[in-house]
């Protein structure tokens, strides 16, 4: 009999605490997501707008104050619990078809399963959503911000473009969402199952699952910021210069040279490890809970 906790693990109320955890993290590290973006947005110039991480900061806090540098996090928070849910959701669904009769998932099925969640988040919840993001963020550059906040953004962003223009760059996104979930569940299946050597009911340290977390975040960043790059730019409000998202990718190699595909990488690597640890962490745990709560064997 499979345990409680894949049973739990499935269940809608884990995934909404995911989110909910998702949610509290967006807001402490956006930031960083921030000047991420600003950063990938920054095409060559003479010079350039930004000099580097710091002065990107300094900037923004000089022109918008402390508030600029949380600018298109709504559309994240709102789109935290959904992302979620739908995460791992889908990543539970397709591993559960997958585990062996000891209701174990080796590192390959833990990355098509993966590979599977990410796709699914990517067209149901992040496209829309990192589009609304970066219009917003990209907008505050303007002379002329024409955005007053989030609902009135999204309003005037559907009715310029219709809703395709809250899914530019969905090639981009499912690409970076799919790489990403596959990169992070391989990586954290590989080392549960590691950790858990011959006893698949080894419990696993909170402090533990955060280490495996960040490094799964770590890995998934190294992997495919140059996908982030790219879906960045064609999600921006210059993308009607790309014709398409590969010519995209070449433009910036071909004007900006391969560099240009990993700017942002630092303050995405912040971002990412502790967004990755502490959602790992929160999960776990809330079906370790559960787990014990309904246990009734």
């Amino acid at each position: 009999m499979r345990s409680m906790q894949h049973c739990w693990s499935s269940n809608s109320t884990s995934s909404f605490l995911g989110g909910l955890a998702g949610g509290i993290e967006i807001c402490i590290t956006f930031p960083t997501e921030y000047v991420k973006t600003q950063l990938q947005l920054d095409e060559k110039a003479n010079p350039p707008r930004y000099k580097g991480i710091g002065d990107c900061v300094k900037q923004t806090v000089r022109d918008h104050g402390v508030r600029g540098l949380y600018r298109g996090l709504s559309s994240l928070v709102y789109g935290s619990i959904p992302k979620a849910a739908v995460r791992f959701g889908m990543f539970e669904f397709l591993s559960n078809q997958m585990r062996d009769e000891q209701g174990r998932l080796d590192s390959t099925r833990g990355l098509v399963c993966g590979l599977g969640a990410g796709v699914a988040e990517a067209v149901m919840v992040v496209c829309p959503m990192e589009t609304i993001k970066v219009k917003f963020i990209h907008d505050q550059c303007s002379s002329k911000p024409k955005y007053r906040g989030f609902f009135h953004g999204v309003r005037e962003i559907v009715r310029e473009q219709g809703l395709k223009g809250t899914y530019q760059g969905l090639t981009a996104t499912v690409l970076k969402q799919g790489s990403n979930q596959a990169i992070r569940f391989f990586v954290m299946t590989s080392l549960k199952n590691w950790y858990k050597g011959d006893d698949p009911n080894k419990v696993i340290n909170p402090f533990v699952t955060g280490i495996f977390g960040a490094l799964a975040g770590a890995a998934s960043v190294f992997g495919n910021t140059p996908l982030d790059v790219v879906k960045t730019r064609m999600q921006g409000l210059e993308a009607h210069k790309y014709k398409s998202t590969w010519d995209c990718a070449y433009q910036i190699m071909k004007y900006e040279g391969p560099l240009a595909f990993y700017k942002g990488t630092i303050p995405r690597l912040g971002r990412v490890c502790l967004d990755v640890a502490i959602v790992f962490v929160i999960y776990d745990e809330v079906v370790k809970f559960l787990n014990k709560v309904w246990k009734t064997d």
